[in-house]
């Protein structure tokens, strides 16, 4: 079963706070409901949204009614991020996202749907209620 504890989050943000600021992103981390570690990114000189949308809408495979640009906020898919982000944002997360991951592991096996992982991780850039700021 999933878990990650306040101390193992208090161990893993030193880096990840280190990271952010190397990029200038302001952002907090966050257990939620003790599975998941959280990085929720409120502002920052990066625009993930418009590199996400560029990205994604030169692929073919997005080019279609089912997908939408985002506006305001986005979460993140830790396991495809490299496939919808490119330049510094694809930079940054190629770096917090292994920094989240210290110590976790993951002995999945989905043909037998068997799910084994230390915690999950979730990045969110922005908020329903609160959009991510880009700063100049």
């Amino acid at each position: 079963m999933a878990y990650v504890s306040q101390e193992r989050k208090k161990a893993l943000s030193p880096k990840i706070k280190e990271i952010c600021k190397r990029y200038k992103v302001k952002a907090s981390v966050a257990v939620h409901h003790h599975s998941t570690l959280v990085l929720n990114v409120k502002s920052g000189t990066i625009d993930f949204i418009g590199n996400m949308n560029k990205v994604c809408g030169s692929q073919p495979r997005y080019n279609n009614r089912t997908w939408e640009p985002a506006t305001t906020h986005i979460s993140i898919n830790p396991y495809w991020y490299q496939e919808h982000f490119d330049g510094e944002a694809l930079a940054f997360l190629s770096e917090v996202i292994p920094a989240m991951n210290v110590g976790n592991h993951d002995r999945s096996d989905i043909q037998t749907d068997y799910f084994d992982v230390g915690w999950y991780v979730d990045v969110n850039i922005g908020k329903w209620d609160a959009p991510y700021a880009l700063e100049k």
